[in-house]
């Protein structure tokens, strides 16, 4: 097994969902079978944004997703860039017992993202 790779998203909001991640985080659209379903690549890694026109209630929650950065002062250089573009910020920059670093922000349907600096995984790049 080589990692988790892939996540799937359902959002009401496409379209701003697809601004958070390609215009904000980064990420290409790598696919668009239709209108109600795209499929976004940061190169090594894969988000399938899946509309869904009824209430999201009762369905399978999902905690938070965590992009991997690099070097640890990137944090706080993403930080800014996300408060810049309007993000909504759930939890600011923090370093962790183990040395990671990270922030917690919500994306324009509401699940939580994660951009951290983990050393085992983040200076494998």
């Amino acid at each position: 097994m080589q990692g988790l790779r892939h996540v799937a998203l359902f959002v009401q909001d496409i379209e701003a969902c697809l601004h958070f991640y390609v215009d904000i985080v980064g990420m290409q659209v790598e696919w668009q079978p239709d209108a109600d379903n795209y499929y976004l690549s940061s190169g090594t890694d894969n988000l399938a944004l899946h509309r869904s026109q009824e209430a999201l209630a009762g369905k399978q929650r999902l905690d938070h997703i965590g992009f991997i950065i690099s070097q640890l002062e990137l944090v706080d250089e993403w930080h800014a860039h996300f408060v810049a573009n309007g993000v909504k910020i759930l939890m600011p920059p923090k370093t962790h017992r183990d040395g990671a670093r990270s922030f917690y922000c919500a994306d324009p349907a509401g699940t939580h993202v994660q951009i951290i600096y983990h050393p085992p995984i983040s200076d494998k790049f």
